[in-house]
């Protein structure tokens, strides 16, 4: 079951490989993420050493379950991949010019996971193919709903 999706990440990127990943997270946020107060739309992944982090996820505190902490809604969060996976996604960003980029968060038998993908950046006018693919069956999809007038 999704929680959020990174539209903008389909749109900006070309998505090569997805991997589903676990996170480090703290009570709060697993109470505010079950609220729905996360974002991850300027959201990126980060490789540090021989683990792999998501800067720039904001998830909003709720009044109620924060109030022994002082949160930090948008703090470095530990993603948790095997280690081969690790390598294998350290050695395609370093060598072949890819980015990670989370596509969104779910949950698996409970939990909170977050899918991230390995991504290549899309030039101007792949953009602007997307979005003209986008409008075209936008239209054919009201043009096949309305009746046709005889």
């Amino acid at each position: 079951m999704s929680i959020i999706d990174n539209r903008k990440a389909f749109f900006d990127y070309f998505i090569e490989e997805r991997f589903e990943a676990g996170m480090a997270l703290e009570g709060w946020e697993v109470k505010a993420i079950r609220a729905g107060r996360a974002q991850i739309k300027e959201a990126y992944v980060v490789i540090r050493g021989a683990e792999i982090f998501v800067i720039g996820m904001h998830i909003s505190a709720l009044q109620s379950a924060s109030t022994h902490v002082s949160p930090d809604p948008v703090r470095t969060r530990k993603l948790l991949l095997k280690a081969e996976e690790i390598r294998k996604l350290i050695g395609k960003v370093e060598r072949s010019g890819y980015t990670l980029v989370p596509l969104d968060m779910h949950y698996q038998r409970g939990r909170i996971k977050c899918e991230i993908g390995l991504a290549k950046g899309k030039k101007l006018h792949d953009k602007r193919e997307t979005e003209k693919k986008r409008d075209w069956e936008r239209e054919r999809a009201r043009l096949m709903r309305t009746p046709a007038k005889d």
